[in-house]
């Protein structure tokens, strides 16, 4: 509980004097509570889950590391109309997270063009397989297995296969 307490204040951006009046408990009690030495009564922890607008049973049943296992050949897949360019959503952007990953898989021929997504947006691909032309449409770099690269993804972008299987990890950070 000493965790959640610390862990949804600093969420919210309230120092502890402001955490404790708002919820109407001395700082000092909370300040016990967020270093696991003091007892909250039940009032005391509705006052505070309402301080911090989260739910009461946050607080005192935390939610527990998740894994999540994307098997090869699963997972939900986009397809591009006018490429061989397949892009498989691996985890999406969480609530309070800016960003999305996929697992993208192409083939040569025609590039997947992409217009401007939203303003702030970066794109971070890091190639797995093949070779490939990623980045701006005008300035594309070829990548070999094992390069990484960022750029602007609020602009045209490309990524074009030069290999067949060409594959990599491209991650959409949302400004």
């Amino acid at each position: 509980m000493a965790a959640s307490l610390q862990r949804e204040r600093r969420r919210v951006g309230l120092s502890l004097a402001e955490a404790a009046r708002r919820a109407g408990i001395a700082k000092s009690t909370l300040s016990q509570l967020e270093s696991a030495t003091g007892n909250p009564s039940v009032e005391t922890l509705w006052a505070l889950s309402v301080a911090l607008d989260v739910p009461f049973a946050q607080l005192v049943d935390p939610p527990r590391p998740r894994v999540q296992v994307i098997r090869a050949g699963e997972g939900p897949t986009f397809t591009a109309e006018h490429s061989s360019y397949v892009a498989t959503l691996l985890a999406s952007c969480p609530p309070h997270a800016l960003r999305d990953i996929y697992l993208v898989s192409a083939e040569p021929g025609s590039a997947r063009e992409s217009e401007p997504h939203m303003p702030g947006l970066v794109e971070h691909v890091v190639l797995s397989t093949g070779r490939a032309l990623v980045g701006l449409t005008g300035d594309p770099v070829e990548l070999l297995p094992g390069d990484y690269i960022s750029y602007p993804g609020d602009v045209h972008h490309v990524f074009r296969a030069l290999e067949p299987g060409t594959s990599g990890v491209l991650l959409s950070e949302h400004g």
